[in-house]
């Protein structure tokens, strides 16, 4: 089990003096990676907590939003897999536990006989709406970072997405060198 309790020295603060003191290479960005990878539990802890009393995690919270958003807030589950950007049997995992909590519904898709429709159901929706308002309300684990520094947090990690291959074109400013839009 992770350990989300502040420590009593900043953590990474002595990974940066410990690899300085190795003489090894790139410590910023080890440190920026570090950095990153603790902010990601911290705010998923959060996110995960908030997200208790409608019974989801985080990933279920993602597949019903990404339906809500689907015309007829239905879509095939492959292309749910490609959208979430997860395995299909993550998908199939997902919808699986939103099924039995009512959440969702499978169907045949009407023009493809090899395809599974999800479809958001009513309750799921209902759910939808009031876990997202929870999320609003702790700002989605991001604490009291102000808006300025939301963005500029957001074109950071856009160079990162970026030199993966991931489309960031209209998700962030043309303000990344390199960056088309």
């Amino acid at each position: 089990m992770q350990n989300d309790s502040p420590s009593e020295m900043d953590l990474i603060a002595e990974t940066r003096r410990n690899w300085t003191d190795r003489g090894l290479h790139e410590v910023d960005a080890m440190v920026s990676a570090t950095s990153l990878a603790r902010a990601q539990q911290v705010m998923l802890g959060r996110v995960n907590q908030a997200l208790v009393p409608f019974s989801l995690t985080f990933s279920r919270y993602e597949a019903l939003a990404l339906l809500s958003f689907a015309r007829n807030e239905s879509m095939a589950m492959a292309r749910m897999g490609e959208r979430l950007q997860v395995h299909p049997t993550s998908v199939t995992s997902t919808v699986d536990r939103l099924e039995r909590d009512r959440l969702v519904r499978r169907r045949p898709h009407p023009d493809d006989r090899r395809a599974t429709l999800a479809t958001l159901t009513k309750r799921g929706r209902r759910t939808l709406d009031k876990a997202t308002a929870a999320l609003e309300t702790i700002r989605w684990g991001m604490g009291e970072i102000p808006a300025d520094e939301l963005t500029a947090l957001t074109l950071s990690l856009a160079h990162v997405r970026a030199s993966a291959g991931d489309n960031v074109d209209g998700s962030v400013p043309a303000l990344i060198p390199g960056v088309q839009s």
